[in-house]
């Protein structure tokens, strides 16, 4: 697991306060929702949503990155095999 991401588990890290422009109906729609899905407010099931939206792009960036120095890699002649036990290695690293 990558330093970022463990950061993001903390329980204290620091907030900011931010202002946005949402539809009302939206905010009604995440009030109605946000008990269901065991949420004490809309405003924790935001930040849920940003989140998730947010973890999900990190890592489809990293994936992109890692395709491309594999795809580097590839060209500059290294074996698939040496590429494949570098990126484990690197997997249990971060883990």
């Amino acid at each position: 697991m990558s330093e970022r991401i463990r950061g993001r588990l903390r329980k204290d890290r620091p907030m900011t306060t931010i202002s946005i422009r949402v539809p009302e109906d939206v905010i009604e729609d995440l009030k109605e929702i946000a008990p269901s899905l065991g949420f004490s407010g809309y405003q924790p099931l935001i930040r849920a949503y940003v989140g998730r939206g947010l973890r999900k792009d990190l890592e489809r960036m990293e994936d992109n990155s890692v395709q491309a120095l594999t795809e580097s890699l590839r060209k500059h002649g290294v074996n698939d095999n040496i590429i494949s036990a570098a990126i484990s290695d690197a997997k249990l690293e971060l883990a």
